[in-house]
């Protein structure tokens, strides 16, 4: 059953094994969007969770705000009272002649206070000529306001100071309180010496803080700027003393947090009343969610089988779709390698197999076609270098025949006998056996033969040089005639307004792989960028041509692989560098005229 079934998936297009594919595809696309869409819920479930947890302590907040801004208030219109007024004149007198009087005066305006404000427990004003406060409250005479902590705290705070919460040491009965200190005011100008503190009892801001509700599933800590508790939480496990961010940008943020064993979501904020305390609600991050955790279970179990489902049907279908088509892939990057010879096989009969045969095909026809284009361009090029060859100029022989029969006249024989035994031998270097290439050993010989033939016709003219770095480089292959013409030209146009003292110089030495020869000389020198404007003209004169025909010859050798220079300053002389590749470019089978041993 099973392979008849494997049969006839062979035999069907690749159209309908890709509409196959789609409906598979398809179906595990609404299988994912349902679980993207559980997804998406559970994250706005979350969302939702903590923006009520911040909205709750943003309340929170502004309640407190609200009831300390009603303290402040209270303060405010203690001092524009007119029994304060009288009392602020006798401190300003040094008058305490009075005191009681204004202590009776201001009892009144103590008692609305209290009344007006009911988390304000007593308060006390501290002044030189003495303190004044509720005679319903009894103050404690051993403690001065101005021997406290209060009091230095709050000449580092002119605009008013909150205390955090401490034991009450002001009035008897040591209750734990919360105080706000500020400086007293007249006509609106504050006096240095009085001050006003307000205390709140600390249980009644914890209850405004709701630290008692049911359930405990929300708390929260009221903070200094040093990380002290401002009201005493009652938490049982409690964060490290710094655990909010050091400057939280715009005072207010949340985060994750962990101690004791269990992770919190931290929501906090400053208060604008008091600038120093920042309230911090702390929800733990199981009840925040808890909700979830049902959701978040099922998705990761729905993820997992989806995932293994779609890693079954996309391995089983790309392999079954996308197989011969991998398969015709890669054999074309193997054609990008210059791998020729590759085939395509595969016992599919549908379209990517028929592409897959008319491939090998293609690849028959450009095998026989690379083999004739190969032939016909190895000729080409053979010929031309051949004929670039032969286009150098054999004037010189002319001159040295003519120097050989005057000499023969005068009966100079030694000198003819040698200019003959050179000419041979330089002609013998110079038809290199039917070879393209030489030795640089080689071609240096044909350039000392042809140096000695030219001492004989210009006697004392110049002297030859050649500086060898490494020697091993004399079996280089070098195309053959490639120096002498620039010898040549270093003797026709470098010396030819000198009868002596000429100095040809040819330095050779390895640099990057390249073989660099350089060839100067001391004559007159030449302009190299009138020079190479006519090569690039093609309007040059009998030098041009032949630094022409050197430069075209390297180009059919190496390409963009070597390259002459030319340079030389007038009345100093000039320079000729040639950077020479170590192996020329070859076709396949080519060799160029090398011997086996070189070609390799």
């Amino acid at each position: 059953m099973w392979g008849r079934l494997s049969g006839l998936f062979y035999r069907i297009s690749i159209k309908q094994r890709v509409l196959l594919s789609f409906l598979v595809l398809i179906t595990l696309s609404i299988t994912a969007m349902g679980i993207l869409t559980y997804r998406i819920a559970g994250k706005e479930i979350q969302n939702n969770a903590f923006d009520n947890s911040r909205e709750t302590v943003d309340k929170t907040l502004q309640l407190l705000d609200y009831r300390l801004n009603d303290v402040a208030m209270s303060v405010q219109s203690l001092m524009l009272s007119d029994a304060y007024r009288k009392m602020m004149l006798d401190v300003q007198a040094h008058d305490v002649s009075n005191y009681y009087v204004r202590l009776s005066e201001l009892q009144y305006v103590l008692s609305q206070v209290t009344f007006n404000e009911p988390m304000i427990e007593n308060v006390l004003i501290a002044t030189p000529i003495g303190d004044f406060y509720s005679t319903t409250q009894a103050r404690t005479q051993d403690h001065s306001f101005y021997g406290s902590e209060l009091y230095d705290n709050s000449r580092k705070s002119p605009g008013g100071y909150w205390a955090k919460g401490h034991y009450d040491r002001l009035f008897t009965g040591s209750q734990r309180v919360v105080s706000f200190v500020v400086r007293g005011i007249y006509d609106y100008t504050p006096v240095t010496n009085v001050f006003i503190v307000v205390n709140i009892r600390e249980n009644r801001l914890a209850s405004l803080l709701g630290q008692n509700t049911a359930g405990n599933e929300r708390q929260y800590m009221l903070l200094n700027t040093e990380g002290d508790e401002v009201v005493l939480s009652g938490l049982s496990r409690q964060p490290s003393r710094n655990f909010l961010p050091d400057s939280p940008a715009g005072g207010e943020g949340n985060f994750f947090y962990t101690f004791g064993g269990e992770e919190y979501l931290i929501n906090y904020k400053r208060s604008s009343a008091a600038p120093d305390w920042t309230l911090a609600g702390l929800q733990s991050k199981d009840q925040l969610l808890g909700q979830l955790k049902g959701i978040q279970r099922t998705i990761v179990l729905v993820i997992l089988i989806f995932l293994l489902t779609a890693w079954f049907f996309s391995n089983k279908l790309t392999a079954a779709l996308l197989g011969p088509l991998f398969k015709l892939s890669r054999l074309m990057r193997r054609v990008e390698e210059n791998q020729l010879g590759v085939t395509f096989e595969s016992r599919y009969q549908d379209e990517i197999a028929q592409v897959g045969f008319q491939f090998n095909r293609m690849m028959a026809e450009i095998k026989a076609l690379i083999q004739d284009v190969r032939k016909n361009e190895e000729g080409k090029r053979h010929a031309e270098i051949r004929a670039l060859t032969a286009q150098m100029e054999p004037h010189f022989l002319y001159n040295t025949l003519n120097t050989i029969y005057c000499k023969s006249v005068m009966e100079e024989n030694e000198d003819v006998n040698e200019m003959i035994l050179s000419l041979s031998q330089m002609f013998q270097l110079g038809l290199g056996g039917g070879r393209d290439l030489i030795p640089l050993e080689d071609e240096l010989s044909h350039v000392q033969q042809y140096c000695a033939i030219q001492q004989k016709c210009y006697e004392d003219l110049f002297d030859y040089r050649v500086f060898i770095e490494d020697e091993e480089v004399m079996k280089v292959p070098i195309p053959k005639i490639l120096l002498q013409p620039v010898v040549e030209n270093c003797i026709q146009h470098g010396f030819a307004d000198r009868r002596s003292g000429g100095v040809i110089t040819v330095s050779i030495k390895l640099e990057q792989a390249l073989l660099h020869i350089a060839v100067e000389d001391n004559g007159k020198g030449m302009d190299a960028v009138k020079v190479e404007q006519g090569m690039a003209g093609r309007e040059y004169s009998k030098k041009g041509y032949a630094l022409v025909n050197i430069r075209h010859r390297l180009q059919l050798y190496y390409g963009d692989a070597a390259r002459m220079e030319l340079s030389g300053v007038a009345g100093e002389g000039s320079r000729t560098d040639l950077w020479i590749p170590l192996s020329p470019l070859r076709e396949e089978g080519g060799s160029y005229g090398l011997p086996a041993d070189q070609s390799s």
